[in-house]
């Protein structure tokens, strides 16, 4: 999906969040049957983010396959007396080569600030993983009219300090909170002002190749049937979908949705 005819094409990426969703069980039934459904898709990149007590063993049922598998957030250290964290190194030891970090959720439950979330940016990367970096607004900070502000403090002060290199292995996923796990959904031409917005953002902090180069998901309460409508805008480029990952057959609809 490219900014403009003739310019950087970006490869779409479409992830699964599954947050604090299916057993072990289910989780090895999902992707067993997920994997045939979406065998031979080459110009996608697929990834499923398990919850961490399935990640070791849907990480054996997608070897060989073209299905990547991320966590859904990681610590700022390597080990230590951390009670209930998890660390990029611990991820890529059960096959991760993702996290999710930032996602709106771990904001708000977890009062996650930018400059933390920073840091966990930088020490994934630096650890190996790419990552899928979440930003959006509330439904009051966007009927305020704060959207723009909101969101140019989450990239100035989220992606702080990273180098031109760095964000080869980072994308963007633009959630607006009102849109998740909600049923309501951006319209397409929403998902697109806020995404070239972002954009926007990045070149002006980081350089114009940066911003062209970098791939900007939409999340929120995306499905099967809005999928091809939202990804067929230039600046959407991919998505990070919650409930309807946890079916084998909306994901794959989804993830074709993208070709």
């Amino acid at each position: 999906m490219s900014l403009e005819k003739g310019e950087v094409v970006r490869k779409p990426l479409i992830a699964g969040n599954w947050k604090m969703n299916l057993l072990v069980g289910e989780a090895v039934g999902l992707v067993s049957a997920l994997k045939p459904l979406v065998k031979g898709v080459s110009t996608v990149d697929i990834v499923v983010c398990p919850t961490f007590t399935a990640l070791h063993v849907v990480s054996q049922v997608l070897k060989g396959s073209n299905i990547e598998l991320g966590g859904q957030n990681c610590y700022t250290k390597e080990n230590g007396a951390f009670t209930g964290e998890i660390s990029p190194q611990m991820l890529r030891d059960i096959g991760c080569a993702w996290t999710i970090i930032g996602h709106s959720e771990r904001r708000q439950y977890f009062a996650e600030s930018d400059a933390f979330l920073n840091e966990k940016l930088k020490f994934a990367l630096a650890s190996g993983l790419k990552v899928m970096f979440c930003i959006g607004e509330t439904l009051g900070e966007r009927q305020s009219g704060k959207m723009n502000d909101v969101l140019k403090r989450q990239v100035s002060q989220g992606l702080v300090g990273l180098s031109e290199v760095d964000f080869d292995r980072v994308a963007i996923a633009y959630e607006p909170v009102w849109a998740i796990g909600t049923g309501v959904t951006a319209t397409p031409e929403q998902a697109e002002e806020a995404h070239a917005f972002v954009r926007g953002l990045v070149a002006d902090q980081f350089g114009k190749s940066v911003a062209e180069k970098l791939r900007i998901q939409y999340g929120g309460s995306v499905k099967a049937d809005n999928a091809a409508e939202l990804m067929a805008k230039p600046n959407v480029d991919g998505a990070l979908v919650g409930g309807a990952s946890l079916k084998a057959d909306s994901f794959a609809a989804i993830v074709k949705a993208a070709l």
